[in-house]
């Protein structure tokens, strides 16, 4: 889609609408509950199979088909989104997803953090050759200058590998394996507002274009929304995460938002979890999740249908660094100190929200699957309030 000059000036200077605004518990105000944290080093969800586990719906319906999990818009108000119901400290997330059509309508892959630090993913549905990278560090929206567009081929109508590493010096984000933008520590105001918190990966969609959203949102995202053109569908056929620190929960030891700061409780040196149903003949269950299983088996763990165990292997007494899990003896470390800590803290990840709802797992699923993960109407992106009447007035 041609996108005008003052659609380009204006993403340029305006702060993004998918800018996270909430959080349960911010961390630099007050003292949080501990994070859920990924146990192990790998976790994988194959969506082709019908698999949610280690996932929350957080708005709307989620749908199986062979090709994935489908995120669909049928009307206004609607924005399926679902979260990973742990956390990852540092590492590397690889999304295969083919983002929606549609004027207006925004596809995202999201990491957010307690304290919202952000890095993200987004598509805009009209636009057939770019996708946009943002990142955002404890929630400053003050400055407008960090969203780079990255070449891709139709990416409405591809499958693509949306990928995010992330270290404590630098972050990548890579289309099919190729690195389309490096972010140091120090470009982020000398690390002050670099993302380096641990994160949740979020996936959704919804209506940017949506007439209720700011003038300078709807531009943005390419015009306003015309819900008669839809449905509009988001496709995400699998998910793959590998967490650099892995624990049994991650905690905040002050308020200063460092990732030396981040205390990890029961690091576990290497293991992997995979969400998979592996599993030929269809079944039914309701979905539920157990976040932090301990196991002492360091074998990779395929769950079969839709309840499982998210975070299921832990080996205690070993701590992690920031850029391995390896130094063992302790039950806990604090990254990037150099020093471990005995910490006791219990692991309550923020944010309870829950998926409810039947999954019916095939392997090879209906096109017509009916919806079966729902949560509460919000989006991924909460809307950002910004004055733009006269910078709008000046570009035009």
């Amino acid at each position: 889609m041609y996108f005008s000059k003052t659609a380009v000036a204006l993403a340029a200077v305006l702060p993004l609408a998918t800018a996270q605004t909430y959080t349960d518990c911010d961390p630099l105000n007050k003292t949080c509950p501990a994070d859920t944290a990924l146990s192990s080093t790998t976790f994988t969800t194959d969506f082709t199979t019908g698999s949610f586990s280690g996932w929350i719906a957080t708005a709307n319906n989620v749908t199986f088909t062979d090709e994935g999990a489908n995120f669909v818009i049928s009307e206004k108000g609607e924005a399926p989104t679902i979260e990973t119901d742990f956390y990852f400290f540092f590492g590397k997330a690889e999304v295969v997803m083919k983002a929606a059509s549609g004027t207006g309508i925004c596809s995202s892959v999201v990491l957010e953090s307690d304290d919202l630090d952000e890095i993200d993913w987004e598509a805009l549905g009209g636009d057939t050759t770019q996708i946009e990278t943002n990142y955002f560090g404890k929630g400053d929206t003050s400055s407008y200058d960090r969203a780079t567009w990255a070449t891709v081929s139709t990416p409405q109508e591809t499958f693509h590998t949306y990928t995010v590493e992330w270290t404590e010096s630098a972050t990548t984000w890579s289309i099919d394996g190729t690195v389309v933008r490096t972010l140091a520590y120090s470009d982020a105001q000398s690390g002050t507002r670099y993302p380096q918190t641990p994160m949740r990966l979020k996936l959704g969609i919804w209506a940017a274009g949506d007439s209720s959203e700011p003038e300078g949102t709807i531009e943005w995202a390419g015009g306003e929304t015309d819900y008669s053109d839809g449905p509009f569908t988001m496709t995400v056929k699998s998910v793959s995460i590998t967490n650099y620190n892995p624990g049994s929960s991650y905690t905040y030891s002050d308020k200063t938002g460092d990732y030396t700061s981040i205390v990890v409780n029961n690091g576990t040196s290497s293991s992997s979890v995979s969400s998979t149903t592996g599993s030929t003949s269809s079944s039914t269950s309701s979905s539920t999740s157990s976040s932090s299983s301990s196991t002492s088996s360091s074998d990779s763990t395929s769950s079969s249908g839709s309840t499982s165990s998210s975070g299921s292997s832990t080996s205690s007494g070993s701590s992690t660094s920031a850029s391995s899990a390896a130094a063992a003896g302790s039950s806990s470390a604090l990254i990037g100190s150099g020093s471990s800590t005995s910490s006791g803290s219990s692991a309550a990840g923020s944010g309870a929200a829950s998926a409810s709802g039947s999954a019916s797992a095939s392997s090879s699923a209906s096109a017509s699957a009916s919806p079966v993960y729902t949560g509460a109407a919000t989006h991924v992106g909460a809307s950002t309030s910004v004055l733009f009447a006269g910078l709008l007035a000046a570009l035009l």
